[in-house]
């Protein structure tokens, strides 16, 4: 029932926000008050969303169009010509709809001790809804969780991703040895004092699975398909492992909720 709920509200909201962005595209209005004018009634009156979902729906729309913006001015997206270019320009942007929805204090509340979220949903408020993390992550969320919260569906488990807004440590002022690290993609680091991580490891691992990929793409039977879909972003998590192996922790802690 939990999930029933839960994931009723995450389409409504990105159906929502779909339809915010074609008025957006249409009336090349990209602000949030000046969109908010436009989509505010609408869209709680025809998804029924309360007033913060509403907000939050038309903020996420401008949000990404501000994303958009600054990849096309950063060239990410390649030159004004290109096909790649005119796709992400010549049509409004559409949000998947198990995408990623913004929560505030109102809307998502935290029982730290109980490990329970109490969190708002089209069917009314869900309470005791229980999630789980690593035990230093829990520490971390109950002593440093700051702002907005994403709740987000992925592969067959709900998550909440949280911010931690963590102090930074005290800046020591009696260094006498200095390191300095190049990074790089044939070597992955390489220190000033002659140690090399090299990215053999790492490249031989993403060259694998391709030609894993393209053999089970080939084939395309059910069981190839149910092999790629459970190797889903392996070789991501793979070089994000190898990447920050011996670093401090992010500061955004992914939370696993019940269902």
């Amino acid at each position: 029932m939990q999930a029933a709920a839960l994931e009723e509200t995450l389409q409504a909201c990105n159906q929502a926000a779909t339809w915010a962005s074609q008025v957006a595209f249409e009336k090349d209005i990209k602000r949030n008050f000046a969109l908010r004018e436009h989509t505010y009634t609408a869209v709680k009156g025809r998804w029924g969303l309360g007033a913060q979902a509403a907000q939050h729906v038309i903020k996420k729309t401008c949000d990404a169009y501000t994303t958009l913006k600054a990849n096309l001015t950063a060239g990410n997206l390649g030159k004004p010509s290109s096909k790649r270019y005119r796709r992400a320009t010549e049509k409004p942007i559409a949000f998947r709809p198990e995408g990623a929805q913004p929560y505030d204090d109102r809307m998502l509340s935290w029982q730290y001790t109980q490990r329970t979220v109490s969190i708002w949903t089209l069917s009314g408020r869900m309470k005791g809804v229980a999630f789980t993390a690593a035990p230093e992550h829990l520490a971390r969320l109950a002593l440093y969780r700051k702002g907005e919260s994403d709740l987000l569906f992925r592969d067959g488990m709900w998550f909440l991703t949280a911010t931690c807004e963590v102090p930074e440590a005290e800046l020591n002022t009696n260094v006498t040895q200095f390191l300095g690290i190049d990074l790089g993609i044939v070597n992955i680091a390489t220190t000033s004092d002659g140690q090399l991580m090299a990215g053999r490891r790492l490249n031989r691992g993403r060259l694998r699975e391709r030609t894993l990929r393209q053999k089970l793409q080939r084939k395309n039977t059910p069981s190839a398909k149910r092999r790629l879909k459970k190797r889903r972003r392996k070789e991501t998590r793979r070089a994000r492992d190898i990447n920050h192996k011996g670093r401090f922790p992010l500061s955004v802690d992914t939370l696993i909720i019940g269902s």
